[in-house]
Parts: C-alpha cells; structure tokens; sequence
C-alpha cells in the first residue's frame, strides 16, 4: 500500500500553518541540510535520486542545479514556477493552499544547493488563497528562523518573493516567465544561454517547478535510495496526478511514477460515468497528445509515455468519454493555443491562426475534401520551428487527434454535420 508523502499533510487540520508542518516534522531536512551536507553534497544526493523536473520537460533535477556557475560576481537566483496554466492540472494549486511550508522548504533548501540567497514564486495571480497562504507562511518562517538571515544558526541567508502573474498561459515557458519577472513582455528566450548561466537580470538562475521543489526535503530526509524505490529506476519517486474529465472521482492522486493509465483512470478514478466508454485521455494537460482507449496500459512515466508518442507533462490526465466530439475536442484544444500563443515565432502565430480556421469550418461541417491535408501541412510547418514547445504542443495534439480519430473528421466533411449532437 502506497503511503502519500508529498500530500501527506492533505487532510491534517490547519496544515498550512508553521505549527502543523512542525508538528510532522516540518523544516527537520533543512536543518539536517544545514547541519550535515555541503552545497556540493545536496546537488549530489538530488541527482542520485534521479529526480526529474515535475514541470513537464522532466529534465533531472541535480543536473540541472549543477549548471549553475560555482564562481560568479552575479547574484544567482532561485525561481519557482507555480504559473500552472495548464488545462487540467491543479496538483500544484492544492500544494500551496494546503502546505505552502513544504514548499518554503524545498526551496530553502534547493537555494543553499545552489548557492542563491534569493528566490521568487512566480504564481498566477488567479490562485488568491495560494497566495495568501504563501504570504502567511513566509512571514511565519521569517519569525521562526527559517528564512532571513544566518538561517538555524548557519551562514546561509535566503529570502522568498511572491509575484503574481496576469493570465498569460506563455509565462509558463521558464524563460517568458523570467521575461515577466524583469517587468518585460513574456516571450521565450533564444537560448543559449541558458537560464543557469543567464538567468532573471541575465544573473544565473535556476528554474524549478512546485512539485520538483516539494521532493527535495524528502530526499534530503530519507536518502536517495529511498526515492529510487518508488517506481521506474529512470522515472523515480512519488507521482502527482491530476483527474478531471469524464470520471466518477475527479481529483489529486499521489501515487508511484510509472503506474498504469488504466488503473489509474478505472481503478482510482473510478472510471467513465455509468453507460459510458472511455474513448481517449490527454495524460499530461493539453499539450500532450492523447491516447486512445487501447493504449491505456501504458505507465504513467516520461519514458514509457514518450515511447508511444505522447508524453507527462504536468499529469494533468483528461479523460474523454464516447459521448464526445473529438473534432470538438481538437477544435476547443487549438482555439487555446492560438489564444495564448505570445506572437513571437511566425510558424505559431499564423500557423495557428490558419488551423483554427480550418477546424472551425470542418466542425461546423462545411469542410473541404482537403481539409485534413491541409491541417497535415500546417501542423508540419509549426511542428520543430518556434522558440518553445507551445506551437509543438498544439501540433502533436492535433496529429494525434487525426491518427486516432480521422474518421470522426472525415464525417464531418462527408455528412456536413456532427453525429454527437
């Protein structure tokens, strides 16, 4: 029986407050960080973890931190990313709503990894009781101890800001977010150089995700083997899923990486309403590609899911019954896209623009014999030619949408009308 760690403090009463986290132990692995481990040694424990980044690229975690320069005359900065624009993820919402001292935690303690004394919570400014949660913790940690100056007694100082996004999907690309931070119009760097070495005030700057961040004091408190033996040896720890969609028990799951979609979708989440089929899930927010109702025991891991074309992504797991338009679907997903495109690259701009035209005329069944074509073409021309993965995002997801579904499209054009409706 899996035991939940990262939500473990879910259902304590008031376990947003410093009184509640301590009580379970709370800051023990900062201390212990503090007291025991050098810089050097807490980059190391993180990458024989193998933990990778929650954010979605799931790039490894120690690796990245040891890009960060040992000798600069620039400040160095911590970032978290808690910009969770994703469709159908909300794990990292319920994070700092519920236990925000987790996450001051992790990131004190990733801060004295990597040599920063100053961090920022880039949140979106639509998480209101996040933020006041956040707030209050901060200002309960600073009266502690625990962020300020010379922290536990140490030579380490760290301080934590908040700031609150507009509403920009985009943001959530690490370097438009760092663009934001600067007071800039959020648009994706060029890179190199990347955000470790030229970060927030082209300062070296690491970029970590809510769910990255709140698994460093676990590691540093049980050990690196401990966190190797929760699910694939490539695709380690603890696992947060979000469910939404056509099931009976919507929610946030915590569970080993690597557990089968099915059983997650029909066994924990209870499955399709009654008298329905499930016909396709989006494993990781929009921007990953779906899966149809065959494919469902893949894992639920970053390799396992990229070796059938899909990927993790922030796990936010949609599941479409077969009451469902998927035409609609891939429609509803592109108009997103297109919407929350920055304008940047060209490819993703107008490319964009044109498969909302194209989608829009074949839902309303007036669409052409070489409609799909079209869309074929377009998604190569934006697919591996923007800045960041946004334009890719949409393409691979309306690809997916025509391999698997390009009969439901091909109705529309030939009976000029939707049979769901």
């Amino acid at each position: 029986m899996f035991e939940p760690v990262l939500l473990r403090n879910m259902d304590v009463p008031d376990g947003h407050l410093l009184s509640s986290y301590e009580a379970g132990g709370g800051y023990q692995a900062l201390a212990k960080a503090l007291r025991e481990h050098t810089p050097d040694e807490i980059i190391d424990l993180v990458k024989q973890s193998n933990l990778r980044g929650r954010g979605g690229a799931g790039f490894p975690t120690g690796l990245k931190w040891s890009f960060v320069p040992k000798r600069t005359d620039k400040p160095k900065y911590l970032c978290c990313n808690a910009d969770e624009g994703e469709p159908g993820t909300f794990k990292d919402r319920i994070i700092m709503e519920r236990d925000p001292h987790q996450l001051i935690e992790g990131m004190a303690i990733s801060a004295y990894a990597i040599g920063a004394e100053t961090a920022y919570v880039y949140i979106r400014g639509e998480y209101v009781l996040a933020i006041n949660r956040l707030e209050q913790a901060i200002a309960e940690a600073q009266a502690k101890g625990y962020l300020g100056t010379r922290i536990l007694g140490s030579d380490f100082n760290f301080v934590v800001h908040i700031h609150c996004g507009a509403g920009a999907y985009i943001c959530g690309e690490e370097t438009a977010m760092l663009d934001s931070l600067e007071g800039k119009r959020a648009q994706p760097r060029l890179k190199p150089p990347f955000p470790a070495v030229a970060g927030l005030y082209a300062s070296p700057t690491v970029i970590n995700n809510v769910e990255t961040l709140v698994c460093v004091p676990h590691i540093v408190a049980r050990g690196p083997d401990w966190f190797r033996g929760i699910g694939p040896d490539k695709s380690p720890g603890p696992k947060l899923y979000c469910l939404s969609g056509h099931v009976r028990n919507p929610g946030l799951y915590e569970l080993p990486m690597g557990i089968s979609l099915r059983e997650l979708v029909e066994d924990r989440a209870g499955g399709p309403p009654p008298g329905r089929r499930i016909k396709a899930v989006i494993p990781g927010g929009v921007s990953a590609p779906l899966i149809p109702e065959r494919g469902l025991d893949v894992g639920m891991d970053f390799d396992s899911l990229a070796a059938v074309g899909s990927m993790l992504g922030s796990a936010g797991v949609i599941v479409i019954d077969d009451s469902t338009c998927m035409v609609k679907v891939a429609t509803r997903i592109i108009e997103f896209f297109h919407h929350e495109s920055c304008g940047k690259c060209t490819p993703c701009r107008e490319g964009l623009n044109w498969v909302v035209k194209v989608l829009r005329r074949v839902e309303a069944g007036q669409g052409a014999p070489d409609d799909l074509e079209q869309l074929e073409a377009l998604c190569k021309g934006i697919f591996g030619n923007t800045f960041c993965a946004l334009g890719d995002g949409a393409a691979m997801g309306l690809r997916a949408a025509l391999a698997h579904f390009e009969h439901e499209f091909v109705a529309h054009i030939e009976e000029g009308r939707c049979s769901f409706h």
